[in-house]
């Protein structure tokens, strides 16, 4: 599995700050670990991207690594509502052994971004719901 927060932080700890420096770390770090997993995946390698996908362009990226190759795959979508979304991380915060410690604020700014995966973009979508009962 590549985890990208735990490369990212490893990589750009001291460089990011803001979303805008996440997104500017993320792309670089992109740009370095998308050859590297094509080429995994063309040698018969399994591969988990731990990767946030929740826009188009966060896809394209993925999809643009799954044209140069053979290799199956799924995209595991969660559909899980904001408030439960910011329990969990106010939970994982609290627990303080995730390298970043988003607000709730930066929650509301990145999910207002979220865009979902339409069946157009071509992925094998596993969907995962958040099941209200529990």
């Amino acid at each position: 599995m590549i985890a990208e927060d735990e490369w990212l932080n490893g990589l750009y700890s001291e460089e990011m700050s803001s979303i805008s420096d996440y997104m500017r770390c993320m792309s670089k770090f992109r740009k370095v670990v998308g050859p590297h997993v094509v080429s995994l995946l063309n040698e018969g390698n399994s591969v988990v991207l731990d990767f946030q996908a929740n826009t188009v362009a966060s896809r394209d990226w993925m999809r643009g690594i799954l044209e140069q190759t053979k290799a199956a795959h799924k995209l595991h979508v969660l559909d899980v509502p904001d408030e439960v979304c910011i329990a969990r991380l106010r939970a994982r915060n609290a627990q303080g052994d995730h390298p970043f410690a988003a607000t709730e604020e930066q929650f509301r700014q990145i999910s207002k971004h979220f865009v979902a995966p339409s069946p157009e973009e071509g992925f094998n979508m596993v969907m995962h719901h958040f099941d209200t009962k529990l």
